[in-house]
């Protein structure tokens, strides 16, 4: 499956493991159901990373953020917007890992899922074929300011309006 971040495609540096075997495997990717088991026999030098489905309970994954080096969030589908918020919550609980959106997203939605705190995206091939590299690129880049605060950069509409008034009234007085 393809992998791209804000500067494009990427390679996978991550083997996933199907179980909880991390055996020989510097940065291992194991599912959700088999982390317990991996986080156990971890060695010092291993970096472990979690593919997670959109609806897990964040209490349950705070519990181990700061063991885990990367969080891939599944979504199912683009229309299931449920791993954005997931993605907020990751990262105002602390972690400072690698966040990866991993399913069949759209390239209008890449600008959202790095301002919610992705920092790369895993496409299935299909989706990948659909629509390449530089459309994605270029989406990201269509947005440069949002409304709401907390995502990305502090400078959201609302925000600037807010100081533009105030600037407004300061210079009539």
């Amino acid at each position: 499956m393809p992998l791209l971040d804000r500067n494009g495609t990427k390679i996978d540096a991550w083997t996933r493991s199907e179980g909880s075997g991390v055996d020989n495997l510097s940065q291992a990717l194991v599912p959700w159901e088999a982390l317990t088991e991996a986080l156990q026999q971890k060695t010092r030098d291993q970096r472990i990373g979690v593919v997670i489905p959109n609806n897990i309970r964040i209490a349950e994954l705070k519990l181990v953020l700061r063991q885990l080096s990367l969080i891939a969030v599944s979504f199912p589908a683009y229309s299931d917007g449920r791993g954005f918020s997931l993605a907020k919550l990751i990262r105002n609980h602390g972690f400072t890992g690698t966040l990866r959106a991993s399913g069949p997203l759209i390239a209008d939605q890449f600008a959202y899922a790095l301002a919610c705190g992705f920092d790369e995206i895993e496409l299935p091939e299909a989706s990948a074929a659909r629509q390449p590299v530089e459309q994605w690129l270029k989406a990201a880049g269509q947005i440069s300011h949002g409304y709401q605060r907390g995502y990305g950069d502090s400078h959201n509409i609302l925000d600037q309006r807010r100081t533009a008034r105030a600037a407004g009234r300061l210079a009539a007085s």
